[in-house]
């Protein structure tokens, strides 16, 4: 085998604008006055970003679980707009899924099939004279419904800009910031930056840079003189010191600003803001992961790209609440699982402090089945034919495009040219020794049956297909490094054990393992000088023992931070995957507190119960609780054992109890009596847990750790006597959440029984409504839904005045509230402030009054 093997593999980031799309920071918001209409149908305005999908009632007939049982169809999306003065303009797409056609004024402007990567226009040419009105036409076919893994949306489902540029300008995509050198005394800063002449001569100008800190000062400045010829394009480097760098970490993500202006004639031109961050880091094949010099392990957590109720066009505000509720979990890391992320999101990622993988493709030469995993043959029918038809004419240009557009990204630390490709190419399983008919072992769990020279032998031997696994990696590779070298290339490997002898793993600078931890001590034993983590693991304390047992694994990607919609083939009324830490709705679930259990060290505990015959555990004769299968937290697989958080059950039955947390010691209490007090290291599978004869009252968990203790109660509750809104008040982009929870007559919450909720609003805009069940069908925004344990959540979209929201069940008080707006100003202050709690607004029913 002929790999290139990096034995340390450094690098040094490159960082880019908050305004990636390369135009200046005045552009125009293209996200509004937009109209759509499915074909067919009359022409509605919307608002950009949009998914018609998710807006469709839930289809059990004609929809697919692949992607959450939800339709797709034909649109098209119309605008008008006048032009501007300005001699040069470019229309951005940040995304479209799929199979774009782009029209302007009458004239086709081009079309996009792949739905994750962004693409964009010079339509200077189209354009009509300065301030007449344009024609946007774009229609969109995603009647291939099911064409990806997993749930796509549909539309314009990300933003769309308008730059409207002078004739000497930056162009999109136009300007890269990398840092060659970075110490805690000082920080090289390379500024690389392309200015365009569209004008009708040569000019003569200036290019000047400033380097902005966090802080607002500058600390570096630099001006170049530049010549163009009429049609011409230049790329100049401006090189700078910073001297005592703020550097971007996770814990404190410092970002600087560059400042370009280009200076014509001696005027002040216009201004082009790039948001970037100074730091370093390496890849080390025997110790892992450093950034900025220090070693840690990477934390992440897979992410789709859909924010549930609200679809694939995900407000910043859904996103960061998602990201929040995992940060505080002890998450710093993130994979985008299987697309690539967009704009907005890798900007909130900068912003949070998250390290990000960036993934380009989930299928290369030949297709992924869509419905099953592993069944390839079968996914041939017209919904779930997918991208694997245009990638030998649009890899190149997507994946480049896609760099271009995040190349410069401060949360971006990889990129990953693929998921789990080998099931797509036939010689790949078997050379593996897995599957042929003299398999021994089970892939998850068992190393390789093969030797090497095995499968280094099968690999030659067997007949080749068309396309070469290893051949087209390389491609890719090369592709990526030929617009980024500054970040390695991963891929995120199923069988890696053929990926190693196939070329697969030549064309990498880290490898990644998808559920294989026990290919960790074999690629250290027969392939030590390339740097190995896992990229898609499961949620289970096994996963993350195994990578802190082993120095050389830099971490981690759990499968998944949140659950999504789709792969759920043939399951209805299933939905959704329910391997998150969350849930749809972006409420923690028990395997978040596993994970907070073991990502953070401020002391924390979190309380679950169940009957014991719907247990995992059981009672011993000596009184202890056990395993019912003795080392089964060893194979746990995607989703958490089923249990509850209420104390709410017929007295005298056994309870089996259960408590995350990292404090070393932990007491049960009922009503303040103690039931026992354990240790943690008693507990091989991280889990406390006490058998407890059922009574009604206060159970409540401490945890003890180092002179602190931490404490999680349940109480038990009576039937719902009121509903309980609570919100944020955060607003960002207009954006609101608000909580529902039922509450007894007492004010606790009601966590063992549900009600249907109706909502009815004014002045607002109800996004959806959810409760995060994996079976709950009530459509996202059909203003119903029933509550899960207790609890459930609806998105609105606030106007300047009149927003009131009703919440109402049967033989409930119903709540109606007001929520006001809050402008970007007072948002901003909010954010500034660091005063999440600060900002929750809580509203209560009762059987006397409903307001």
């Amino acid at each position: 085998m002929s790999a290139r093997f990096y034995l340390v593999f450094v690098l040094f980031l490159s960082m880019f604008s908050c305004n990636q799309e390369g135009g200046n920071s005045d552009a125009t918001d293209f996200n509004t006055g937009w109209e759509f209409a499915l074909k067919g149908e009359d022409w509605e305005p919307v608002h950009i970003p949009h998914d018609w999908s998710v807006s469709f009632p839930f289809d059990s007939i004609k929809g697919e679980g692949a992607t959450g049982y939800l339709l797709g169809g034909i649109g098209n999306y119309r605008k008008s707009f006048a032009s501007s003065a300005d001699p040069v303009a470019y229309l951005y797409f940040d995304g479209v899924y799929n199979n774009a056609t782009v029209t302007l004024n009458g004239t086709q402007l081009g079309s996009h099939p792949f739905g994750y990567a962004p693409f964009y226009y010079n339509i200077s040419e189209v354009m009509k004279p300065a301030g007449e009105e344009n024609e946007l036409l774009v229609e969109v076919d995603h009647s291939r419904y099911a064409d990806s893994r997993w749930y796509s949306g549909s539309g314009i489902y990300r933003e769309v800009k308008l730059f409207s540029e002078p004739a000497v300008h930056i162009p999109v995509w136009g300007t890269s910031i990398t840092t060659p050198d970075v110490s805690a005394a000082s920080a090289d800063v390379r500024v690389e930056v392309s200015v365009m002449n569209k004008g009708a001569g040569p000019q003569d100008a200036t290019l000047v840079t400033d380097l902005v800190a966090p802080n607002g000062k500058t600390v570096a400045t630099q001006t170049t003189s530049i010549q163009l010829d009429a049609g011409q394009e230049q790329d100049k480097v401006q090189n700078m010191t910073v001297s005592g760098p703020a550097l971007w970490d996770i814990d404190d993500p410092q970002l600087y600003t560059a400042v370009s202006r280009i200076d014509v004639d001696g005027k002040p031109g216009r201004e082009y803001r790039t948001s970037f961050g100074i730091r370093s880091f390496r890849f080390d094949a025997a110790t892992g992961f450093f950034l900025n010099g220090v070693n840690r392990k990477i934390k992440g957590v897979c992410l789709h790209h859909d924010g549930g109720l609200v679809g694939a066009a995900v407000p910043k505000a859904v996103w960061r609440r998602r990201l929040q509720t995992l940060k505080d979990g002890g998450c710093n890391a993130i994979r985008s699982s299987h697309n690539p992320a967009s704009e907005e999101f890798l900007s909130l990622c900068d912003e949070m402090g998250f390290l990000v993988q960036d993934e380009f493709y989930d299928e290369w030469d030949y297709p992924k089945d869509k419905r099953k995993n592993m069944g390839e043959s079968t996914s041939t029918d017209y919904i779930t034919r997918g991208h694997h038809e245009h990638f030998q004419k649009w890899a190149k240009e997507d994946l480049q495009n896609t760099i271009l557009a995040h190349r410069n990204h401060p949360s971006i630390i990889q990129w990953s040219i693929g998921n789990e490709i080998e099931w797509t190419y036939p010689r790949q399983k078997e050379t593996t020794g897995f599957f042929g008919a003299d398999a021994n072992g089970n892939y998850f769990w068992n190393p390789p049956p093969y030797s090497t020279e095995k499968i280094r032998e099968l690999q030659e031997s067997i007949p080749r297909t068309d396309y070469q696994i290893g051949e087209t990696a390389q491609k890719l590779a090369d592709w990526t490094r030929e617009i980024d070298s500054t970040r390695p290339v991963i891929a995120n490997c199923i069988l890696p054990s053929a990926s190693y002898e196939s070329g697969y793993a030549d064309a990498l600078d880290i490898i990644g393992f998808s559920y294989r931890r026990v290919m960790y001590d074999y690629a250290k034993e027969n392939y030590p000088d390339l740097p190995v983590m896992g990229t898609e693991n499961l949620g289970q304390y096994h996963e993350w023992k195994a990578v802190m047992d082993r120095p050389w694994v830099s971490g981690t990607f759990l499968w998944t931070g949140l659950d999504y919609l789709g792969e759920s083939n043939g399951q209805w009324p299933k939905k959704q995957t329910t391997s998150g830490l969350l849930d749809l709705a972006g409420f923690p679930k028990p395997s978040y507190y596993m994970l907070k259990s073991l990502w953070t060290e401020e002391p924390m505990i979190h309380l679950t119960s169940q009957r014991e015959e719907e247990s995992i555990f059981k009672t011993t004769p000596n009184g202890k609780v056990a395993e019912r299968k003795p080392g089964g937290w060893e194979h746990a697989l995607w989703s958490w054992h089923d249990v509850n958080s209420h104390w709410n059950y017929t007295d005298g039955e056994t309870i089996i109890v259960e408590a995350l947390s990292n404090c070393p010691e932990a007491e049960l209490f009922l009503d303040g009596k103690s039931l026992g007090r354990q240790r943690l290291a008693d507990n091989p599978d991280h889990i406390y847990k006490w058998a407890v004869p059922f009574a009604a009252g206060a159970l409540t968990v401490k945890g003890y750790a180092s002179q602190q203790t931490v404490e999680n109660s349940l109480q038990t509750s009576g039937p719902p006597a009121s509903i309980h809104l609570s919100t944020e008040g955060s607003q960002e982009g207009n954006i609101e959440h608000l909580i529902v929870e039922l509450l007894d007559e007492d004010g606790n919450p009601v966590r063992h029984t549900d009600r249907e909720l109706t909502f009815t609003v004014t002045g607002a805009e109800l996004l959806g409504v959810d409760n995060g069940a994996a079976t709950n069908t009530y459509a996202f925004q059909g203003g119903k839904v029933k509550t899960s344990s207790g609890k459930a959540l609806a998105i609105l979209r606030l106007g300047e005045t009149g927003n009131e929201i009703t919440v109402s069940a049967k033989e409930l008080p119903s709540v109606k509230i007001s929520l006001p707006f809050v402008n970007k100003q007072q948002f901003s202050e909010w954010k500034h402030s660091g005063d999440r709690e600060g900002g929750v607004r809580e509203y209560s029913g009762d059987r006397k009054s409903g307001p």
